[in-house]
């Protein structure tokens, strides 16, 4: 799959403009921007796997966002080592 060059909904100019706002933001402010899609493409992906499994615990959302970006191993490991902190805290803790 070729991903295009520029987005299409966005004008030439338009995005050479971005680009060079962009660029010539401090890198503070750069941060921030990453880190804001960051947290909203997350969040998105947790209300997705919330919608489709509704009944599900928040537990098993959590690990479910695991399994489904970082793979079934690394979900596996999550879940074992949540289970193995249940138990030395003990019944009922």
């Amino acid at each position: 799959m070729r991903i295009p060059a520029r987005p299409a909904d966005t004008d030439a100019d338009a995005e050479r403009v971005q680009v060079d706002l962009l660029r010539a933001a401090p890198v503070a402010r750069r941060l921030h921007l990453a880190l804001s899609l960051s947290a909203t493409v997350i969040g998105a992906a947790r209300r997705a796997l919330a919608r489709a499994q509704p009944h599900a615990s928040p537990r098993e959302l959590d690990l479910r966002f695991v399994e489904v970006h970082y793979g079934a191993d690394v979900a596996a490991g999550l879940r074992a080592d949540l289970d193995r902190r249940d138990r030395a805290r003990g019944p009922g803790a």
